[in-house]
């Protein structure tokens, strides 16, 4: 009977494990929440240690003279790119020179679309050329362009108001910025809901707070059984003028080129690295960011920064000698913008030990001045967290936030691991993000050693723990 217990409370572990869903363990600590935060508080000495050597030591700017010298030398870093590729191989070589265990590479499949040439002007009621830029995985049009009249409208209820006046014209979008992740849809969406009522092309008012006539970019997705249709995003600035030109009655029309074209899948690598854990090597605290980018500006804030605070995180750590009792694993992904292709197969290949996953991190909102980290997780896991970003007091960076999912780390969170995301200034991040306007001009060196010196910290605290963080 015994035997037949533990087979059969080891199917039900196979199937949760296949399924990649996260469990609750039985054995939850017998500690007190005073013993915990007894526990952490003993870091104190070692957390002033990375703070120190981050911010004030001979590491201060090692991670953004690191990026400087990849986006100079490589420039933007596209899906389907050689420029990409050759980032991932100077990346997997320079984590070799750092000296990191365990580095190799992931291989994935991932997307490979190119905008090629474009233009669009308005012809009526005045001859004025645009600022554009394609949107990512939008077909081409013919290489005379679509010339057509413009229906503005200000939202999807008002497109839908406006169908019969649709038909054959090229629908302009000038939604307002409400906040990135509710006015994101209509560059997500655009394109479906235009061709629903019989639009030929469709173009976005950059997903953005503020424009100096700089067009933002980013993924667009088609729908099965949906006719797919040229988009692009337009500047805030035109958006506005055409929508008070149409006010007036004025008859607009516009000739779109673009040469965009969607190519077959194509080989690419996860870039990894790790210091291995002293105790319990099977269990991993993940950090990450990813390598990819738009084929605009740098791709320094999105997500060259994430990226390398989360090596410099690691090189903190082996600076100073220590080596966690887990594994702290640095994952570099390829093709999040393309929707977290790169995550999405990695997870496939390592959920089946999703039960030794303590804490997966991604840095991707940009690495402006901190101030706290973001996080998903139980009550209890919160409250542990809470007690790890206390360690930070000397930086001024403590808070502890809802929502620490990101594109890379969601499928984790969603199985149940305690997920966390770097917390800074997300209104100055999208004055930049996914225009040409991302270079390292906007970084700033001693922002980016306290984000280091944070994500540090936290994954060398929760690696290094006698337990993982509760999951329920």
């Amino acid at each position: 009977m015994k035997f037949l217990i533990f087979t059969f409370v080891g199917i039900i572990h196979l199937l949760y494990l296949d399924s990649g869903k996260a469990m609750c363990k039985n054995d939850i600590s017998q500690r007190t929440f005073q013993e915990i935060q007894k526990e952490i508080a003993s870091y104190g000495d070692i957390a002033k240690a990375i703070i120190k050597l981050a911010v004030y030591g001979k590491a201060q700017n090692r991670s953004y003279d690191r990026l400087a010298l990849l986006v100079d030398t490589v420039g933007p870093r596209l899906s389907g790119s050689k420029n990409l590729e050759m980032a991932i191989q100077i990346m997997h070589q320079s984590l070799k020179d750092n000296d990191l265990d365990n580095v190799h590479l992931e291989a994935v499949k991932i997307p490979h679309w190119e905008r090629g040439e474009e233009s669009a002007v308005m012809l009526k009621p005045r001859i004025h050329k645009m600022a554009i830029l394609g949107l990512g995985s939008s077909i081409g049009t013919p290489s005379e362009g679509i010339t057509a009249e413009v229906l503005v409208v200000n939202s999807f209820n008002e497109l839908k108001r406006r169908a019969p006046e649709a038909k054959g014209k090229i629908v302009v979008y000038n939604q307002l910025y409400v906040n990135y992740s509710m006015t994101v849809r209509y560059r997500v969406q655009g394109a479906v809901e235009a061709a629903k009522v019989g639009a030929v092309a469709s173009l976005i008012r950059s997903v953005t707070p503020f424009s100096i006539y700089s067009p933002h970019t980013g993924i667009q997705k088609y729908q099965d059984g949906v006719p797919k249709i040229p988009t692009a995003c337009i500047t805030v600035e035109d958006a506005e003028m055409m929508s008070r030109m149409a006010s007036r009655g004025v008859k607009i029309v516009i000739q779109l080129k673009m040469g965009a074209r969607n190519y077959t899948d194509t080989d690419s690598f996860n870039t990894v690295a790790e210091i291995t854990g002293s105790k319990y090597p099977e269990q991993v605290v993940l950090v990450s960011g990813h390598l990819d980018s738009w084929d605009v500006g740098q791709g320094a804030i999105d997500d060259g920064g994430g990226a390398f605070i989360s090596w410099e995180a690691l090189s903190l750590i082996r600076d100073l000698g220590l080596r966690p009792k887990r594994t702290l694993r640095l994952v570099l992904w390829t093709a999040e913008e393309q929707g977290g292709i790169g995550a999405y197969q990695y997870y496939q290949l390592h959920k089946v030990n999703i039960s030794n996953y303590s804490l997966v991190m991604e840095s991707d909102a940009g690495t402006f001045l901190p101030t706290g980290l973001q996080f998903t997780g139980s009550d209890k896991a919160r409250a542990i967290m809470k007690e790890v970003m206390s360690l930070l007091q000397p930086l001024n960076v403590t808070q502890v936030l809802s929502h620490g999912e990101g594109e890379d780390i969601n499928l984790w969170i969603q199985a149940g691991v305690p997920g966390a995301s770097l917390l800074d200034n997300l209104n100055k991040y999208f004055f930049f993000h996914h225009s040409h306007g991302d270079t390292m001009t906007v970084m700033d060196p001693k922002q980016m050693n306290v984000a280091a010196a944070v994500w540090a910290v936290v994954s060398y605290v929760v690696a290094d723990m006698e337990e993982m963080l509760p999951r329920c």
